[in-house]
């Protein structure tokens, strides 16, 4: 049931992540229900589930979006009397119930933004994995965007009851592929159809799971046969859990016991410090384990006030000021995620970091400098809505109908302007082009695609000025596949739509420079505008890498002005700044777009009468056409991550094929019975890639693909595009 009043240290804002496949929204299905807040479990594979609750979604059995809820939970030892709450290092105790505010991602590296998005806001997140197939690609991502905003997190190693599962073998490829620091809580008793409970090696009990749907846990002495294998295994668990605490390690090592309530003192200390991962066991399908993941996400993840601090800039005096979570400082909130309602059009979900929030109060949104008007406040149940009157500091909910506020926007208290830290989203890779089917269509897809690009900032629009075509380009094959989806039925708009392509890109390899003089004279005032520019290329950015404040991370470009003695006046350097930016639009290989450049403005001429901004705009977009032609300009293709998994007997028709795609083979391991293939491949060779594989694998080979980083295109493959583009 829901307290009256949630105090901080009650407060978890979890997220659960994973790759595709791995139980996520079987988890979260199981969460709902062991809370309270379901009566009944939904299934993925019956297309019922709450969490996954748009239509594409149910169809495909994927997570596309993220959804949020709020459940709360009390600790099942707790619950069934057996321990008091423990109190953490501070002496405080720690909450009997505590408040969940979860959010259930997606594994599909197409809805990658979801997962980031989400990860920033969290204070924690439930990492979960197929334990028959251990750590895969995605999980990788995941981790490491949960590295980058110092996320706390559980392992939960799901599908024990899988042919093939082995949760030794899951553990291992946690320690060498993510992180040295995972400590095992549990261990399993059987595998496969076997799998019958648990083995806690923190209380040595045995835990099984009873009644229709698992909710009753049963605690029991261990049996014989588990024993000895429980307490090597929890000595080693204790070694680990000891190491950064010099007090524990002494006691440790003068061979003292050292108790349940410490033990979780310092797992918690811990796991808040990312110095240590606990790994759960369990399989959520069969309704065994879930709860005791609760019980860790309650005893483990840190609550809002247990993370240092945030950093945000005060837009006046441009100091960096501490955001701290209480709810009596002035208000700092971070809206994650936009997404447009049916019933009740926009609705955007935030983060609040300090301070409260009442429905009816403005708030200034710092990047547009205007103000918004939170008319209704809302908790979020995946795609219900409760309203709520205010919202304190450490909390998560939603607002409807904000005019003008994106993702990575921060809200502030008007008398309070200061900047949170944005939310990066990464490039598109591929495109599409596409029409609308009638003249009636054609408003509506504009608004459409308008609204569908706020919502999601890795999903671009924009028109082609030589064929008036309209191009949309997206992460993979499947979003925008999916988009398109919507168009026709959220939306009702029919659209044609062109064949997948690469979103190639041009870039420089040399230095070189260029003048551009744009003369015009007619009867009157003519148009003067000189400029000389310098190019060189820039190293190309590095997925995670801080960037210089002037250059723009979406096309990589630096603009220097180096103008000396006014010999072009300041008030024209911003329009050849934009005269710039437009040539670069068209590139000169192929009119690819040019990224990856360095530009200087170095010298030039004006007229006193004649020049204006137009001038210099045009003649800066032709300086740098020819700048780039004589600098070595060179086709940039996107190169991604693959993993194929393939029973052995197909390992050399596997390698085989996607050597004669360009890519080059990384690694082959050994995943279960089966190999696993990594290689880096051109996108441009992987389309139809599914199709393939199954008839080369008699239907039996699985892949995934992610983004890796632009590199130049060998000048046979090139000749080949500059000629289809012609």
């Amino acid at each position: 049931m829901e307290p009256h009043h949630d105090t901080l240290d009650q407060v978890r804002n979890v997220g659960i992540i994973a790759h595709i496949d791995a139980g996520k929204t079987t988890t979260s299905e199981r969460v709902l229900f062991y809370t309270g807040l379901s009566h009944k479990i939904g299934e993925v594979h019956e297309g019922d589930t709450v969490m996954d609750w748009m239509e594409q979604e149910r169809e495909r059995g994927i997570t596309i979006t993220a959804a949020a809820t709020t459940a709360f939970w009390t600790p099942t030892d707790v619950a069934g009397g057996k321990v008091k709450p423990f109190s953490d290092a501070q002496g405080l105790t720690l909450p009997s119930t505590v408040k969940l505010n979860i959010i259930d991602t997606p594994g599909h590296i197409d809805f990658t933004i979801e997962v980031k998005r989400s990860l920033r806001v969290l204070d924690g997140a439930v990492v979960v994995f197929d334990g028959v197939a251990g750590v895969e690609p995605q999980s990788e991502t995941n981790w490491r965007y949960a590295d980058d905003y110092r996320v706390p997190r559980i392992c939960f190693v799901n599908k024990l009851d899988r042919l093939g599962a082995s949760f030794e073998r899951s553990y291992k490829s946690i320690l060498e592929r993510l992180s040295q620091k995972a400590v095992k809580l549990q261990i399993p008793d059987g595998h496969e159809e076997h799998f019958r409970g648990l083995v806690d090696l923190l209380t040595m009990e045995y835990i099984t799971f009873e009644g229709e749907n698992g909710e009753k846990v049963v605690r029991s002495a261990i049996p014989e046969n588990l024993r000895a294998a429980a307490l090597a295994e929890r000595a080693a668990a204790i070694e680990k859990i000891v190491e950064f605490d010099d007090e524990a390690t002494r006691d440790y090592l003068e061979g003292k016991e050292i108790n349940l309530a410490r033990l979780r003192q310092l797992i918690r200390r811990g796991t808040i410090a990312n110095k240590i991962f606990p790994v759960l066991a369990g399989s959520a399908l069969k309704n065994k384990g879930v709860q005791l993941v609760l019980d860790a996400v309650a005893y483990y993840l840190p609550s809002p006030s247990d993370i240092p601090p945030g950093q945000a800039v005060n837009q006046e005096t441009g100091e960096t000021v501490k955001i701290e979570a209480r709810a009596d400082l002035p208000l700092t909130a971070l809206a994650f995620k936009t997404a447009s309602d049916p019933f009740v059009g926009s609705l955007t979900y935030f983060r609040v970091y300090s301070g409260r929030l009442s429905a009816g109060s403005y708030v200034l949104n710092s990047r547009t400098g205007n103000q918004e008007r939170i008319s209704r406040l809302v908790q979020m149940h995946a795609n219900e809505r409760r309203e709520i009157k205010e919202i304190s500091a450490g909390n998560i909910a939603a607002t409807v109908g904000l005019k003008d506020t994106q993702t990575g926007d921060t809200l502030c208290a008007l008398d309070f302007p200061v900047l949170l830290e944005g939310i990066e989203a990464p490039e598109p890779v591929i495109s599409l082009r596409i029409e609308p089917k009638t003249k009636a269509d054609q408003e509506k897809m504009g608004l459409a695609l308008k609204k569908l690009s706020i919502e999601d900032p890795t999903f671009r629009v924009k028109g082609d000025q030589e064929t008036g075509e309209t191009i949309i380009s997206g992460m993979g094959e499947l979003h925008l596949e999916i988009i398109v989806d919507r168009l026709k039925r959220e939306f009702s708009v029919a659209a044609n739509v062109g064949r997948p392509q690469v979103a190639y890109k041009e870039t420089i390899t040399a230095p070189a420079e260029a003048e551009g003089k744009y003369i015009k004279q007619s009867g009157g005032r003519g148009q003067y505008g000189h400029v000389r520019l310098r190019v060189k290329p820039l190293a190309p950015i590095v997925p995670g890498a801080k960037v210089k404040k002037n250059i723009s991370r979406e096309s990589h470009f630096e603009f220097i002005n180096a103008i000396k003695g006014g010999v072009v006046p300041q008030e024209y350097v911003p329009a050849v700044e934009k005269g710039v930016r437009e040539g670069m639009e068209r590139g000169v290989v192929a009119g690819f777009p040019l990224v990856d450049i360095s530009c200087e403005l170095y010298d030039g001429s004006y007229h006193e009468v004649d020049s204006s901004e137009m001038a210099f705009k045009i003649a800066a977009s032709m300086a740098l056409q020819e700048a780039a032609r004589r600098a070595k300009p060179a086709l940039l293709e996107p190169v991604m991550k693959v993993e194929v998994i393939v029973p052995e007997k197909f390992m050399g028709d596997i390698t085989g094929s996607l050597s004669g795609k360009r890519g080059q083979i990384e690694s082959i391991d050994d995943r279960g019975l089966a190999k696993a293939v990594r290689a880096r491949v051109p996108l441009a060779e992987m389309f139809g890639y599914s199709t393939a594989l199954r008839s080369m694998t008699e239907g039996r080979g699985t892949f995934t693909m992610e983004f890796d980083k632009y590199e130049i295109i060998p000048a046979n493959v090139a000749e080949k595009i500059i000629e289809a583009r012609k």
